[in-house]
């Protein structure tokens, strides 16, 4: 695919990108090894943190004017696009400060000696990183791997051009030198030659589930481990005593958030009988409130789809769904009077486990809501899912929710609020979702030698 800037709230085109041809790409690998092999990666860490502090005063500096290309360029609501640049700061500054003591040597109590495990950086990480999160996904990789001294190359998706080439800028002008983080628009072959390059050591993607298969694939076949943070189909689950009104306006932002678009997001509402009509009822209050229009405008609600494909994926899995015996509740259309890729707000409702929506993960703003009976049932249906990543229980009992959030099988629980995410919290999922965590002192140790040394007792 062409690397292109197209502005989804009106589809004009903007700018296209040029791609680096193999020259560049060899290139690009042999500088970031040859910093890997430097006294910058293999150095005083002190260094690279420096650099890291650095970048994220350069993006709380700059909150607006980098909230408008991530806005402009995937359609993002300028609110939460400021939010995104704002927690792309904190995660640098998070690993700045705390990147030397999560990669301090560890001792092990041994009768064969004293020991211990070093961490060591590994050499260079390709990153592929999706469209959704256009700052946010690149940082996640970007400082845990630049704190522990590997050189980070990125594929980024190619309809967010402009902010990738905007965040290597920001990376160099930190004081990063040439070859800690390349970005560069290249071709699905060319992803695949870089992973086979000796000089590569890792692979981290955030995608599709079908673009994590093959690159976890390629990267096994040389034995190289990579990181996969893949799609979910997260449960939002209320139960008969929770606080209705909270759960509604929690669960329709969580839902609707960056238009829908949000791997974590609240996809499957699973609700207790008792609560299930007043809940619908005040949900659907909340998706009918909604404002779409121009993510520039602090008053709109509901942005556009990413792209035209977006749309058109979308309007086929709603449409197969209501096929298929799902009831339309609310919306299920394409805004047909407006040039931008603008979808309704949908609820569907009485999807049964036949219906291929049922196992879907829909990214945009559909909602399905299913009832249930008991707990022992909403654990049945939470966990009757290809996908394992987040998810939400809504309760005023503490005792039952602690129990319900050991039993739901995902890489993440929230209590009482929407998925979230925060720099010193893992971040990750299981079964189709992917493996391995970013963020927190976890994200920091999956590319990194854990390196054991033991210094013999004396006989």
């Amino acid at each position: 695919m062409p690397y292109q800037t197209i502005n989804p709230f009106n589809n004009k085109l903007i700018k296209e990108y040029q791609t680096h041809n193999d020259k560049q790409v060899e290139e690009a690998l042999a500088t970031a090894h040859a910093l890997y092999k430097s006294d910058w990666a293999q150095g005083d860490i002190q260094q690279r943190v420096k650099v890291l502090h650095k970048l994220s005063d350069i993006m709380s500096s700059r909150v607006d004017e980098l909230a408008k290309v991530v806005s402009v360029e995937m359609g993002k609501l300028i609110e939460q696009s400021r939010g995104e640049v704002q927690i792309c700061a904190d995660i640098a500054k998070f690993y700045a400060e705390k990147a030397e003591e999560f990669l301090k040597p560890v001792p092990y109590k041994s009768d064969l000696g004293e020991a211990w495990v070093e961490h060591h950086p590994i050499g260079v990480i390709m990153a592929v990183e999706p469209w959704n999160f256009p700052f946010y996904q690149l940082m996640r990789v970007l400082a845990p791997n630049l704190a522990s001294g590997n050189s980070v190359i990125v594929k980024h998706a190619s309809i967010v051009p402009h902010c990738a080439e905007t965040f290597e800028k920001l990376v160099a002008e930190a004081g990063a030198p040439k070859g800690t983080y390349t970005n560069l628009f290249i071709s699905q072959d060319q992803v695949a030659t870089i992973i086979d390059d000796d000089r590569v050591q890792g692979v981290a993607l955030t995608g599709s589930e079908k673009a994590g298969a093959i690159v976890a694939a390629r990267a096994a076949g040389k034995l190289k481990k990579s990181t996969l943070e893949l799609g979910g189909n997260d449960v939002f689950a209320v139960l008969d005593d929770a606080d209705i009104d909270k759960a509604a306006k929690a669960g329709a932002q969580a839902r609707v958030s960056n238009a829908g678009q949000v791997c974590t997001a609240a996809k499957r509402f699973i609700i207790h009988e008792k609560v299930a009509d007043e809940f619908l009822k005040k949900f659907t209050e909340h998706f009918r409130a909604l404002k779409m229009g121009d993510p520039l405008d602090k008053s709109t609600t509901l942005g556009p789809l990413s792209s035209a494909d977006a749309v058109k994926t979308l309007s086929k899995q709603v449409d197969d769904a209501v096929k298929h015996g799902a009831k339309l509740h609310f919306g299920g259309k394409k805004v047909s009077d407006n040039p931008g890729n603008f979808f309704e707000p949908t609820i569907l409702t009485h999807i049964t486990r036949d219906n291929p929506a049922y196992f879907e993960e829909f990214f945009g703003p559909v909602a399905q809501v299913y009832v249930v009976k008991n707990d022992e049932e909403l654990v049945k249906l939470a966990n009757d899912s290809h996908y394992g990543l987040g998810g939400s229980v809504f309760t005023k009992d503490m005792n039952r929710a602690r129990k319900l959030a050991s039993q739901i099988e995902t890489g993440m629980v929230y209590v009482n609020s929407p998925t979230d995410t925060a720099a010193e919290l893992p971040f990750g999922g299981v079964k189709r979702s992917g493996f391995g965590r970013e963020l927190s002192d976890l994200g920091i140790k999956e590319f990194v030698n854990q390196k054991l040394v033991v210094l013999a007792a004396k006989s």
